[in-house]
């Protein structure tokens, strides 16, 4: 396998988690009775260019499907940054009823609602059909195909260019590095600016979020290695921000090369920290197997002593994450009965792998279980506020990531 930026053989591995089924794949009951399919879900670091990357199985189609079942709106949290965003960059770029803003990966509009509301001139890029037409209902233009090369050349055709276009969570989605950076050049007016956001390799490795690792997610970023590809591109990361969302994320701020806007201070340092956490050091990459391992390893103790006491133990969040963490725990409806999630779109199915059905957030207060796993740990805190009542009955939330705590 080579480098999916670089074209460098990959010969060192970062993280190796078995086989598992794609995270998204939720399934209904007749799928019980029928084969599963299961991917490797191994993780490769190049030591050119320092692109973490999975191995080269799973296909973009294979994985946003029709059906995709993540949808953005769900976390209150994510629709408050998503609306203080929209506030910012309107500011910041100017935008007004003349300007024109592209959101690749647009889910369902909890983002570009916005820009709608504010009479802004929009365009969402969305391949799922169930997100799309979430966000047609909003107002929101969309066009339900994968973003690339040939289809920001077909809207520069149209004429059909941006002063803003903006990835949330989707640079580490694409299979083509490459060719989605070139199509964001294409697409990018003369003096526009492009923002991706997208979790931070550094916090990944510090924190131990090994979960966050699936097949939906083809590379792990650090900043350093994201400006080597956006040079290769014809753009430059002028600014970054680092942001508390999804365990630790950066915000990169890219335009053309040749562009007159200088490189902000921040982006100097972010590339010091990661310099000094490690990143350019085979050593880091191979000792975190051991890290992963040992989250593993306390959760299924966890869960085994509380099966051996007679206690029930429920989670809440049908994440990726934690399927990833289930998948790789071998964890079973005998250890941890149900999850509970907020997103229709999964409720009364069945996490891909563990088979563990997912009910409706009122299932916790029907079945009273001792303890709450909380899967997606990055909102935690929005979690416990909201399941506050199951202290009424003496039971106590835990998170397994970065290590195992019950509070």
């Amino acid at each position: 396998m080579k480098c999916r930026h670089c074209g460098n053989v990959l010969q060192h591995k970062f993280l190796d988690l078995g086989f598992a089924p794609p995270s998204n794949a939720y399934l209904n009951a007749e799928d019980l009775h029928a084969p599963e399919l299961y991917f490797p879900l191994k993780l490769h670091v190049c030591d050119n260019c320092w692109l973490v990357q999975t191995e080269d199985y799973s296909r973009s189609d294979e994985l946003f499907t029709a059906d995709y079942a993540y949808f953005s709106s769900t976390s209150t949290g994510w629709v408050k940054h998503a609306k203080h965003y929209c506030e910012v960059m309107t500011e910041r770029l100017q935008l007004d009823h003349d300007s024109f803003v592209i959101e690749v990966a647009s889910n369902d509009g909890y983002l570009l609602k916005n820009f709608v509301e504010a009479d802004i001139p929009c365009l969402g890029v969305e391949p799922t059909d169930s997100t799309a037409g979430a966000a047609e209902e909003l107002g929101v233009p969309v066009m339900r195909e994968f973003f690339g090369q040939s289809l920001a050349k077909k809207l520069l055709d149209e004429g059909k260019q941006a002063d803003l276009i903006l990835g949330n969570n989707v640079y580490a989605h694409v299979p083509d590095i490459n060719d989605f950076t070139s199509g964001l050049k294409t697409v990018l007016k003369p003096g526009g600016t492009i923002t991706l956001e997208f979790p931070h390799l550094l916090n990944l490795i510090r924190l131990n979020q090994f979960d966050t690792v699936y097949h939906e997610h083809y590379s792990y970023l650090s900043l350093h290695t994201v400006q080597r590809i956006f040079s290769a591109a014809g753009l430059k990361v002028y600014d970054v921000e680092q942001l508390p969302t999804h365990g630790g994320s950066l915000r990169v701020y890219g335009c053309h090369a040749d562009a007159d806007r200088a490189v902000e201070s921040a982006v100097k340092e972010v590339l010091l920290a990661e310099a000094s956490g490690g990143l350019k050091d085979l050593t880091t990459y191979k000792s975190f197997q051991q890290q992963a391992d040992k989250v593993k390893n306390d959760l299924l103790t966890f869960l085994l002593e509380q099966y051996k006491a007679g206690k029930s133990v429920a989670a809440y969040g049908a994440a990726a994450k934690g399927n990833t963490l289930l998948n790789y725990a071998g964890v079973k409806p005998d250890l941890l009965s149900f999850v509970c999630d907020a997103a229709t779109a999964k409720q009364h199915k069945f996490m891909p792998g563990s088979h563990i059905p997912i009910l409706t957030p009122d299932a916790i207060k029907h079945q009273k279980p001792d303890f709450v796993v909380i899967l997606p740990w990055n909102i935690s805190d929005e979690v416990m506020k909201a399941n506050v009542y199951i202290r009424e009955w003496g039971g106590q939330f835990v998170t397994a990531v970065p290590q195992l705590k019950i509070s």
